[in-house]
């Protein structure tokens, strides 16, 4: 399925955030999910983002987790 102009550019502002606003966005995400106004093709997109978000802010933790081994290997030195 190709992808819209409006989740590609989504998929390119999500990049941009740091760890802290994923996990924000992923509480709005969560609340809008669990809003019994929210509907399934609603709640499926939300769910894709969701998971975009995720993998982003995992990425980020990755990064964090290496800089501060090479930190620690460095003083260990």
């Amino acid at each position: 399925m190709a992808k819209t102009i409006k989740t590609a550019v989504a998929e390119e502002a999500e990049k941009s955030l740091s760890i802290e606003e994923s996990f924000a966005r992923l509480d709005e995400i969560l609340e809008k999910m669990e809003d019994e106004e929210t509907g399934l093709e609603d709640s499926f997109r939300l769910y894709e983002e969701g998971l975009r978000l995720i993998r982003h802010a995992e990425s980020g933790i990755d990064k964090v987790e290496k800089k501060i081994r090479i930190l620690n290997e460095g003083e260990e030195s």
